[in-house]
Protein backbone atom coordinates (compact mmCIF):
# COMPACT_ATOMS: atom_id res chain seq x y z
CA UNK A 1 0.00 0.00 0.00
CA UNK A 2 2.24 2.99 -1.32
CA UNK A 3 1.90 6.39 -2.76
CA UNK A 4 5.17 7.64 -4.05
CA UNK A 5 6.13 11.31 -5.21
CA UNK A 6 9.41 12.50 -6.26
CA UNK A 7 9.24 15.96 -5.68
CA UNK A 8 12.73 18.51 -4.06
CA UNK A 9 11.18 20.01 -0.74
CA UNK A 10 11.35 23.17 -1.81
CA UNK A 11 8.45 22.38 -4.18
CA UNK A 12 4.65 23.39 -3.16
CA UNK A 13 2.29 21.20 -1.71
CA UNK A 14 0.19 21.62 -4.87
CA UNK A 15 2.74 19.97 -6.71
CA UNK A 16 3.39 17.63 -4.52
CA UNK A 17 -0.53 15.86 -4.98
CA UNK A 18 -0.27 17.16 -8.25
CA UNK A 19 2.14 14.33 -8.68
CA UNK A 20 0.95 11.84 -6.34
CA UNK A 21 0.58 8.24 -8.03
CA UNK A 22 -0.97 5.13 -6.40
CA UNK A 23 1.16 1.70 -7.32
CA UNK A 24 -0.50 -1.60 -7.83
CA UNK A 25 -2.39 -2.88 -4.35
CA UNK A 26 -2.74 0.56 -3.13
CA UNK A 27 -5.38 2.21 -1.66
CA UNK A 28 -8.85 1.45 -2.83
CA UNK A 29 -9.86 4.76 -3.83
CA UNK A 30 -6.89 6.79 -6.33
CA UNK A 31 -6.70 10.38 -4.79
CA UNK A 32 -8.42 12.91 -7.15
CA UNK A 33 -7.45 16.13 -8.39
CA UNK A 34 -9.77 18.84 -7.95
CA UNK A 35 -10.92 18.40 -11.62
CA UNK A 36 -12.47 14.91 -10.38
CA UNK A 37 -13.67 15.21 -7.70
CA UNK A 38 -17.21 14.42 -7.88
CA UNK A 39 -19.36 16.20 -6.12
CA UNK A 40 -21.25 13.76 -2.89
CA UNK A 41 -25.13 13.75 -1.49
CA UNK A 42 -25.35 15.30 2.09
CA UNK A 43 -27.07 12.23 3.72
CA UNK A 44 -27.67 15.45 6.90
CA UNK A 45 -28.55 18.04 4.07
CA UNK A 46 -31.58 19.80 5.88
CA UNK A 47 -33.23 22.83 4.11
CA UNK A 48 -34.78 25.51 5.82
CA UNK A 49 -33.05 27.85 8.79
CA UNK A 50 -32.03 24.61 10.67
CA UNK A 51 -29.22 24.22 7.80
CA UNK A 52 -27.00 26.62 9.07
CA UNK A 53 -26.72 25.27 12.26
CA UNK A 54 -26.31 21.64 11.37
CA UNK A 55 -23.42 22.67 9.24
CA UNK A 56 -21.99 24.46 12.72
CA UNK A 57 -22.51 21.81 14.83
CA UNK A 58 -22.35 18.97 12.43
CA UNK A 59 -19.79 16.48 14.97
CA UNK A 60 -23.13 16.23 17.06
CA UNK A 61 -25.14 14.90 14.40
CA UNK A 62 -23.02 13.17 12.58
CA UNK A 63 -21.55 9.39 12.86
CA UNK A 64 -18.30 7.30 11.94
CA UNK A 65 -17.49 4.09 12.61
CA UNK A 66 -14.37 4.24 12.00
CA UNK A 67 -14.49 0.38 10.54
CA UNK A 68 -12.41 1.04 7.18
CA UNK A 69 -9.96 3.54 5.99
CA UNK A 70 -11.62 6.31 2.67
CA UNK A 71 -8.34 7.71 1.85
CA UNK A 72 -9.57 10.42 -0.50
CA UNK A 73 -8.25 13.77 -1.94
CA UNK A 74 -11.32 16.56 -2.10
CA UNK A 75 -12.09 20.00 -3.06
CA UNK A 76 -13.37 22.49 -0.12
CA UNK A 77 -13.24 26.42 -0.21
CA UNK A 78 -10.16 26.00 -2.64
CA UNK A 79 -8.52 24.13 -0.93
CA UNK A 80 -7.50 20.05 -1.50
CA UNK A 81 -7.72 18.38 1.46
CA UNK A 82 -7.06 14.52 2.16
CA UNK A 83 -9.27 12.64 4.75
CA UNK A 84 -8.89 9.13 5.86
CA UNK A 85 -12.42 8.34 6.67
CA UNK A 86 -15.29 9.68 5.41
CA UNK A 87 -18.91 9.52 7.57
CA UNK A 88 -21.16 6.57 8.22
CA UNK A 89 -24.94 5.97 9.21
CA UNK A 90 -24.08 4.02 11.93
CA UNK A 91 -21.51 4.62 14.68
CA UNK A 92 -20.31 6.57 17.27
CA UNK A 93 -21.08 10.28 17.14
CA UNK A 94 -18.06 12.41 15.71
CA UNK A 95 -18.83 14.29 19.35
CA UNK A 96 -18.43 10.82 20.86
CA UNK A 97 -15.30 9.77 19.33
CA UNK A 98 -13.88 13.50 20.42
CA UNK A 99 -14.50 12.92 23.76
CA UNK A 100 -13.01 9.59 24.02
CA UNK A 101 -8.65 10.06 24.71
CA UNK A 102 -8.27 6.26 23.27
CA UNK A 103 -9.05 7.65 19.87
CA UNK A 104 -5.74 9.83 19.96
CA UNK A 105 -3.40 7.00 18.80
CA UNK A 106 -6.45 5.45 16.41
CA UNK A 107 -6.15 8.93 14.86
CA UNK A 108 -2.64 9.24 14.73
CA UNK A 109 -1.86 5.97 13.73
CA UNK A 110 -3.96 6.08 10.50
CA UNK A 111 -2.58 9.19 9.16
CA UNK A 112 0.66 8.93 9.73
CA UNK A 113 0.94 6.17 7.13
CA UNK A 114 -0.86 8.38 4.56
CA UNK A 115 1.32 11.34 5.07
CA UNK A 116 4.53 9.51 5.07
CA UNK A 117 3.16 7.69 1.53
CA UNK A 118 2.27 11.32 -0.09
CA UNK A 119 5.42 13.32 1.07
CA UNK A 120 7.90 9.85 0.49
CA UNK A 121 11.58 11.29 1.09
CA UNK A 122 10.49 14.89 1.54
CA UNK A 123 9.41 14.50 4.77
CA UNK A 124 12.87 13.43 6.39
CA UNK A 125 14.73 16.52 4.27
CA UNK A 126 13.47 18.87 7.57
CA UNK A 127 11.84 22.38 7.39
CA UNK A 128 8.39 20.49 8.15
CA UNK A 129 6.10 20.79 11.35
CA UNK A 130 2.48 19.41 12.28
CA UNK A 131 0.22 22.56 13.19
CA UNK A 132 -3.66 22.19 14.18
CA UNK A 133 -6.66 24.81 13.82
CA UNK A 134 -7.28 26.80 16.23
CA UNK A 135 -8.10 26.11 19.86
CA UNK A 136 -12.58 27.16 20.09
CA UNK A 137 -14.99 25.38 22.37
CA UNK A 138 -12.52 23.09 24.36
CA UNK A 139 -9.26 25.11 25.59
CA UNK A 140 -7.75 22.78 28.01
CA UNK A 141 -8.17 19.24 26.60
CA UNK A 142 -8.42 20.06 22.79
CA UNK A 143 -8.71 16.58 20.82
CA UNK A 144 -7.15 17.98 17.21
CA UNK A 145 -4.29 19.36 19.25
CA UNK A 146 -3.95 15.91 21.11
CA UNK A 147 -3.92 14.03 17.68
CA UNK A 148 -1.68 16.62 16.17
CA UNK A 149 0.48 16.48 18.92
CA UNK A 150 0.85 12.93 18.58
CA UNK A 151 1.44 12.69 15.06
CA UNK A 152 4.23 14.99 14.81
CA UNK A 153 5.31 12.40 17.74
CA UNK A 154 4.99 9.36 15.53
CA UNK A 155 6.02 11.08 11.85
CA UNK A 156 9.57 12.71 13.98
CA UNK A 157 8.60 16.05 13.07
CA UNK A 158 8.11 19.08 15.67
CA UNK A 159 4.51 20.06 16.60
CA UNK A 160 3.70 23.56 16.54
CA UNK A 161 0.86 24.47 18.46
CA UNK A 162 -1.43 28.00 18.69
CA UNK A 163 -0.35 28.59 15.33
CA UNK A 164 -3.60 30.58 14.78
CA UNK A 165 -6.00 32.41 17.12
CA UNK A 166 -9.66 32.53 16.99
CA UNK A 167 -11.35 35.67 18.69
CA UNK A 168 -15.13 34.03 18.91
CA UNK A 169 -16.21 30.32 18.65
CA UNK A 170 -17.94 31.05 15.23
CA UNK A 171 -16.97 28.19 12.52
CA UNK A 172 -18.77 29.62 9.29
CA UNK A 173 -17.06 32.80 7.74
CA UNK A 174 -14.21 33.34 9.95
CA UNK A 175 -10.53 34.66 9.94
CA UNK A 176 -7.77 34.17 12.59
CA UNK A 177 -5.21 35.84 14.03
CA UNK A 178 -1.49 34.94 13.56
CA UNK A 179 -0.54 33.22 16.81
CA UNK A 180 2.83 31.56 17.12
CA UNK A 181 4.19 31.47 13.77
CA UNK A 182 6.14 28.36 12.57
CA UNK A 183 9.78 28.86 11.30
CA UNK A 184 9.26 26.23 9.00
CA UNK A 185 8.00 26.49 5.84
CA UNK A 186 6.27 23.00 5.09
CA UNK A 187 3.22 22.39 7.07
CA UNK A 188 0.75 19.74 7.79
CA UNK A 189 -2.43 21.07 8.74
CA UNK A 190 -4.41 18.86 10.46
CA UNK A 191 -8.09 18.84 11.89
CA UNK A 192 -10.10 16.01 13.09
CA UNK A 193 -13.15 16.70 11.29
CA UNK A 194 -13.51 18.91 8.04
CA UNK A 195 -17.63 19.77 6.34
CA UNK A 196 -17.41 22.68 5.31
CA UNK A 197 -13.81 23.59 5.06
CA UNK A 198 -14.25 26.79 6.58
CA UNK A 199 -11.68 26.50 9.36
CA UNK A 200 -9.09 24.75 7.05
CA UNK A 201 -10.22 28.38 4.42
CA UNK A 202 -9.14 30.38 7.46
CA UNK A 203 -5.63 28.69 7.56
CA UNK A 204 -4.71 29.07 4.51
CA UNK A 205 -5.73 33.18 4.23
CA UNK A 206 -3.56 33.67 7.11
CA UNK A 207 -0.65 31.42 6.48
CA UNK A 208 -0.31 31.01 2.17
CA UNK A 209 0.51 35.18 2.11
CA UNK A 210 3.42 33.85 4.61
CA UNK A 211 4.64 31.92 1.89
CA UNK A 212 3.91 28.18 3.79
CA UNK A 213 3.31 25.03 1.98
CA UNK A 214 0.25 23.54 3.20
CA UNK A 215 -0.57 19.60 3.00
CA UNK A 216 -4.38 19.89 4.77
CA UNK A 217 -5.25 16.38 6.33
CA UNK A 218 -8.22 15.11 8.20
CA UNK A 219 -9.58 12.39 10.02
CA UNK A 220 -13.08 12.54 8.75
CA UNK A 221 -14.74 14.06 5.64
CA UNK A 222 -18.05 14.59 6.96
CA UNK A 223 -19.41 16.14 3.65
Amino acid sequence: MTLSVDIPVSSSVSEVLDTVSIREGGFSDILHSIGDAKPVKDLFAEAGPRKAWHAEHADVLARCDLSEQHVHLFPKVGLRIIAVWKRTVKGPTLADIKADDGMVPVFSNSLAPVIRSVLGENLSSGGFAVITTPRRRHKERNFACMVAASLAQNLGIPYREDVAIARTKQRIGVDFEPGDIPPETNLICFDDFVTTGSTLGAMNRLLAPMGKNILYIVGVDNQ
